[in-house]
């Protein structure tokens, strides 16, 4: 069974960064691709943040393109969301997930609160 864990929550002023990361049991190489989605003010809707394929290529929401950048480290079998100049709308829980073939695997999330 997979396991991914996020880390890099927390409270942060309006403007500020956070860097989460996503820990994977196995190598990220092994998915077709791991994603960060957020979980949707009414709580009941996880939505798309970003993308890294297992050829590296990227996507993004409009709402957080220039401002986030997902990358990962082979090495450490982690995935990286580097999140700049936020906003109190991006708020929320964050989940991590990695897809292979018909298998979706999801992490439990870390809370960013983003607020003065």
């Amino acid at each position: 069974q997979v396991q991914l864990v996020e880390s890099g929550g927390g409270l942060v002023h309006p403007g500020g960064s956070l860097r989460l990361a996503c820990v994977a049991s196995r190598s990220v190489t092994s998915f077709n691709s791991m994603a960060w989605y957020r979980l949707n003010p009414a709580g009941n809707q996880r939505d798309f943040v970003a993308r890294i394929t297992r050829g590296t290529d990227t996507s993004y929401a409009d709402s957080v393109k220039g401002r986030f950048t997902i990358s990962r480290d082979n090495a450490k079998n982690t995935v990286f969301l580097q999140m700049n100049s936020l906003k109190p709308e991006d708020s929320a829980v964050y989940y991590c997930n990695a897809s292979v073939a018909y298998d979706n695997y999801w992490g439990k999330g870390t809370r960013v609160t983003v607020s003065s």
